[in-house]
């Protein structure tokens, strides 16, 4: 992590813009506080990766709270393609200020060179691959660059990719559980009964026709309020999606966590259709 800081510090020495590319589905979860105290003046372009697992009408609340907040924001789906054209211009437009200083020192303005930060799969490969297509070409290593970044060259654009970074420590339970229900942490590391609990809390209030549509189970909804009180309601959830799918031990006793594991893997891979797992900050949807 230590290492990982100091390369970006470094980096940002050489940029013009950062390009931040965050999970769709939680935008600020997904987003390293890290970078925020690092960027300093820079500017910044936040890419909502994944649109198309993410709940649509989640996203666009979210593209509010950014706009209000004058955050340039681009929404993009790697895997089609849509929104990828956006981000040249968005770059463009958070380059302008500086560029213009530079034109007014009498300064040619070049490529805008541009670092692209995202934490563990995010989706950032995925963006870059979409975004350089064939016409990208490696340009090698810059002065002051840690000598295994390359750059990218893309027209007017010059892309520096980056490693995916986690901060050290998630103090946040709710932090923690949905980065693993999305895949930028393994689930493994975590509690899979407490997982599942909270996975099952969060569809039973948001999406429970959702569950409903591939398990064939109703769901009540519950609030998530620990592990201890949750999992009585989550236990019978997944009672009964084990008696759909047939998942049984010996003795024919409940596969609870296969069924845990069924439901988290499903829902990683958007068999339940798009979800989002953060709505904007309530200060924001009561104005």
């Amino acid at each position: 992590m230590a290492k990982a800081r100091r390369e970006m510090s470094t980096a940002l020495r050489a940029v013009d813009v950062v390009l931040e590319i965050v999970d769709a589905r939680l935008p600020l979860a997904s987003s390293n506080p890290m970078l925020e105290e690092l960027i300093a003046n820079k500017s910044k372009v936040m890419v909502l990766s994944r649109d198309d697992l993410a709940d649509p009408v989640m996203t666009a609340q979210w593209l509010d709270y950014f706009r209000n907040r004058k955050q340039s924001v681009v929404v993009v789906n790697a895997r089609t393609g849509n929104g990828i054209r956006d981000i040249v211009p968005a770059l463009e437009r958070a380059a302008a200020e500086k560029r213009a200083r530079e034109a007014g020192r009498g300064l040619k303005p070049g490529s805008i060179r541009t670092m692209v930060v995202g934490i563990p799969n995010v989706g950032k490969s995925s963006v870059i691959n979409r975004l350089a297509g064939r016409a990208a070409t490696k340009i090698g290593d810059r002065p002051g660059i840690t000598k295994n970044q390359q750059w990218i060259r893309l027209g007017g654009v010059d892309l520096l990719d980056t490693p995916g970074v986690l901060w050290p420590k998630i103090e946040d339970e709710r932090t923690g559980f949905i980065l693993a229900v999305t895949g930028a942490i393994k689930p493994e590391i975590l509690d899979m009964q407490a997982l599942a609990a909270y996975l099952l809390s969060w569809l039973s209030r948001h999406y429970k026709d959702s569950v409903k549509e591939r398990y064939g189970v109703d769901v009540d909804p519950f609030d998530w309020d620990g592990i201890e009180n949750a999992w009585a309601h989550a236990e019978r959830i997944l009672e009964a999606i084990c008696s759909q799918r047939g998942l049984r031990r010996s003795g024919g006793v409940f596969d609870l966590e296969r069924g845990a594991e069924l439901i988290i893997r499903e829902t990683q891979t958007g068999k339940l259709g798009r979800l989002s797992f953060e709505a904007p900050p309530e200060e924001h949807l009561s104005r």
